[in-house]
């Protein structure tokens, strides 16, 4: 099975190659390009990468800068570096066009989170080859959209493409929980370096289960994420006297009301086109509960099936929140004055927050039990990027291309930075390499310990990455 999958990739990706090279030639006469030595360019980077420990914390994309900006540099392409702190730099390169359009940014990070060496069969920073595969910390997440964007940039170079627009290569600092030293400090202070029309960066990628390739998926919008402390106030006593005021009763009954409570369900033009299209591949009876979802789900069947069996279809239908923290308390025989538990709320694009706190401060109903809503974890809020124009149609034709399946538009649950340059008016597209579905239950996805990617999805993902960026930016004749 899996072989017959590798050999129907093999072919599509001809096909799509063909395409790459087609366009690549009408556009400026383009020297042929020899795949197994950008293959194994494409490696050579992709191990020196996942060699260097930009864990975060603490943080130092220091190497991985420095690295990149010296290939960048060799190959006579403008290269700059914007810091905050100088061990937490980002990366600007940039090929010049005609500026008959506006330019396309391609993103990645450079940080990866931090380890347990300990765990690790393959040491998280040795990029050790086994089987077909690559082991390392930060193989999917997320060196391999900043090497297949450094490839994309350096073919661009080499093949002397005539570009309509500027093509943009950020590589940021901070992505994993310290977005201050990479997108906030480049929107606050350098936003005329990276603005754009389009943005490609991570958040999407092909899936494919037991071999074979079911759907891509292009993240199109994210939920907000939000902090919010319920703090829950008593009078303090003797444990052998119990109170009717004991704060971790009040507390205890506020977060199992919240716990109850269903958000109302609310599509958007992502999450609608997700589940119409879900339903076109789906099985019948998958596919009638997509459709009940669409036609507002009256009866709560599909949402109350979604809740028990496929929890992140449900947190896609609404903002969701999580009691994920509890603390107070500090001997058995005290009753404490003041307990809190923090809640992760993850939030639709457009949501109005002071109105969900108060109708949360409504559902609780207990003036004992105070809900704060505070700082940090949070990003800015920001419209879908639009369906409707030329980067998402390049790339759904792209998908067909390379990978010969359906492209599902997606709302992240999770937070991305291109919240941040949706929130300036640029239409953001997250990508990604194919993954397989069985890989992250058995400890092999982003964030596991043992993280890794398919050799054969990271040269494809290069190619397909490569040609969409080739397709929006190259001078048509």
């Amino acid at each position: 099975m899996r072989h017959r999958s590798s050999l129907t990739l093999a072919f599509t990706l001809l096909l799509a190659l063909a395409h790459v090279f087609a366009v690549s030639t009408a556009a400026q006469s383009a020297s042929p390009v020899n795949l197994a030595a950008v293959d194994e360019e494409t490696m050579r980077h992709f191990q020196a990468l996942v060699r260097m420990d930009t864990s975060d914390p603490p943080g130092n994309e220091v190497p991985a800068v420095e690295y990149l900006k010296r290939i960048l540099e060799a190959e006579g392409i403008e290269a700059k570096v914007f810091a905050l702190d100088p061990q937490r730099p980002n990366l600007v390169a940039r090929l010049r066009g005609n500026g008959s359009k506006r330019p396309l940014l391609i993103m990645a990070h450079t940080d990866t989170v931090n380890i347990d060496p300990k765990k690790w069969k393959h040491g998280p920073f040795s990029a050790t080859r086994e089987g077909g595969y690559v082991y390392g910390r930060g193989t999917v997440d997320d060196k391999d959209n900043v090497t297949s964007s450094l490839m994309t940039m350096l073919l661009l170079k080499r093949s002397k493409v005539a570009l309509d627009r500027d093509v943009i290569f950020l590589a940021e600092a901070g992505e994993e929980g310290n977005v201050k030293f990479g997108i906030e400090f480049m929107v606050r202070e350098h936003m005329a370096e990276i603005d754009a029309e389009f943005c490609l960066a991570e958040g999407g990628g092909v899936v494919r289960t037991g071999g074979k390739i079911q759907y891509a998926s292009i993240q199109t919008t994210e939920k907000i994420p939000n902090r919010i402390r319920l703090v829950a106030n008593g009078v303090a006593g003797h444990g052998s006297v119990p109170l009717r005021s004991n704060a971790v009763v009040h507390l205890a009954k506020a977060i199992a009301k919240i716990a109850d409570w269903q958000p109302p369900m609310r599509l958007n033009e992502t999450t609608r086109a997700f589940f119409e299209r879900l339903a076109t591949i789906s099985t019948p009876e998958d596919a009638a509960r997509y459709r009940a979802i669409l036609a507002g789900d009256e009866t709560g069947t599909a949402q109350e099936y979604f809740a028990e069996n496929v929890p992140r279809f449900n947190s896609t239908l609404r903002t969701s929140i999580s009691p994920n923290m509890i603390s107070g308390g500090y001997r058995v025989n005290v009753i404490p004055s003041e307990v809190e538990a923090t809640l992760d709320i993850r939030a639709l694009p457009d949501e109005d927050m002071l109105r969900f706190l108060d109708q949360l401060r409504k559902l609780i109903n207990d003036p004992a039990v105070e809900v704060v809503h505070a700082p940090g974890h949070s990003r800015p809020g920001a419209p879908p990027s639009r369906l409707r124009t030329e980067a998402f149609e390049v790339l759904e034709a792209a998908v067909k291309r390379h990978y010969n399946t359906i492209t599902l538009p997606t709302m992240s649950t999770g937070a991305t930075d291109m919240a941040y340059l949706r929130a300036h008016g640029i239409d953001c597209f997250g990508i990604g390499p194919m993954i397989d579905s069985e890989d992250a239950p058995q400890g092999f996805g982003a964030h596991s310990d043992q993280e890794r990617i398919l050799e054969e999805a990271l040269f494809a993902f290069t190619r397909f990455n490569y040609d969409v960026v080739l397709s929006l930016a190259a001078t048509k004749p």
